[in-house]
């Protein structure tokens, strides 16, 4: 299978790079400190999802604002050795010209430049929660992403490990890349289901990226 595209839009953690002990380390102390019990925090889902919902969810509103300050400083603090790179990330993104992929993720500006300054990954195009009023899985983050980049919305691929995300990209009108690295592969809903970027190769031409299955 080979998909033909202009852009190509990556979540950040679990797509490409593994954050997932440093992520539950933080929200079971978050929940914890707000007296929150595992139970009710186990009802909301977590994953690709704004910092922002998942606070609203279990708090009452005034105490928001502080909370989501507190996960923040939480996962900011424990990036150093908390962010690994996922199997052929580094070569994978290598291939790309700058202006041809982005970076979109539920992470806040700051804790998604620190993952990614720990990942080794300097992307030109970042688009994180700070630029958006609605998260995954509406489709504005990636429809905003596909606007700084200046392509059509229908020649973007989206590359997600998480359903809130596959689902964004879809509602975008954009052609979905499942990665199970967090989910099961029947609990991914997409155009295509691998393990990671390591299954895949991109080949950069004069009209785009053509993205394959690697033999």
């Amino acid at each position: 299978m080979t998909i033909h595209a202009e852009a190509l839009l990556f979540d950040n953690d679990g797509t490409l790079v593994s954050s997932l002990e440093s992520v539950n380390r933080c929200w079971r102390r978050w929940y914890e400190e707000y007296g929150i019990t595992a139970e009710d925090f186990a009802r909301i889902e977590l994953h690709g999802r704004p910092a922002a919902e998942i606070a609203a969810d279990l708090l009452p509103a005034d105490v928001v604002p502080e909370a989501l300050a507190r996960i923040e400083q939480l996962e900011v603090d424990d990036v150093p050795g908390g962010v690994l790179l996922l199997p052929r990330t580094a070569a994978f993104l290598a291939s790309l010209p700058a202006e041809r992929w982005a970076v979109v993720t539920s992470a806040t500006r700051r804790l998604a430049e620190a993952r990614l300054a720990e990942a080794g990954i300097r992307p030109k195009t970042l688009v994180t929660a700070d630029d958006i009023t609605r998260g995954k899985p509406d489709p504005e983050p990636y429809l905003l992403a596909a606007r700084e980049l200046g392509v059509d919305p229908a020649r973007c691929v989206v590359f997600e490990d998480a359903p809130a995300g596959l689902q964004a990209g879809r509602a975008a009108g954009m052609t979905t890349v499942a990665l199970a690295t967090t989910h099961r592969s029947d609990e991914l809903d997409a155009d295509l289901v691998v393990e990671d970027l390591s299954a895949l190769s991109a080949l950069v031409t004069e009209h785009g990226v053509e993205v394959s299955v690697r033999g």
